[in-house]
C-alpha cells in the first residue's frame, strides 16, 4: 500500500509564514496558529511543504489504508484558507451555520480571511473537532 506523501516533517513554520507574500493573509494564518495551538495544546508542526498541523492521530480504514494526519491543521492557498478539521460530524453543523461566510469541501473547511467569520464559533469548531477525532481515533498522538 502506497504511503502518504503528505508527512509531519522539521520544516520551520515560521519561514512558512514570513514567506505568505500578503500581509493580510499572513496575520490571519499566524493567528490561527496561535488559536490551533490554544485549543490543541500542541505546538504547530509542517505536515508537507504547505500544511501547518497540530497534534495529530493515526487512521485505520476498513480498506486497510491507513497513516497519520494533523489533527487541525491549515494551509495559505491560492484564493482561501484551507482548515483541515472533522466537520462533518453532526453536532458541528450548528456550528457552521453560526460561523460566518465559508465554504465546505469534501474534508475542508474553506475561509477567505478571518474577518467573514466569528472566532469565538472557529475556536468552538476547532475544539469539537478535536474533540470528536480524539473519540473516534484513541490515543490520538502518533
Amino acid at each position: 500500500m502506497a504511503e502518504n506523501k503528505t508527512r509531519a516533517n522539521g520544516a520551520s513554520v515560521r519561514a512558512y509564514l514570513d514567506a505568505i507574500p500578503d500581509a493580510g493573509r499572513r496575520a490571519d494564518c499566524e493567528a490561527l496558529a496561535a488559536l490551533m495551538e490554544r485549543v490543541t495544546g500542541k505546538p504547530p508542526v509542517m505536515w508537507g511543504d504547505s500544511i501547518v498541523g497540530f497534534d495529530s492521530y493515526h487512521y485505520r480504514y476498513d480498506s486497510g489504508r491507513e497513516g497519520d494526519a494533523p489533527l487541525a491543521g491549515f494551509s495559505s492557498r491560492k484564493g482561501d484558507i484551507s482548515l483541515y478539521l472533522s466537520c462533518g460530524e453532526p453536532e458541528l453543523e450548528e456550528l457552521l451555520g453560526r460561523l460566518g461566510r465559508h465554504k465546505m469541501g469534501k474534508a475542508c473547511l474553506y475561509l477567505r480571511c478571518l474577518d467573514d467569520v466569528d472566532l469565538n464559533v472557529l475556536e468552538q469548531l476547532v475544539a469539537q473537532s478535536a474533540t470528536a477525532t480524539r473519540a473516534r481515533y484513541p490515543g490520538v498522538a502518533v
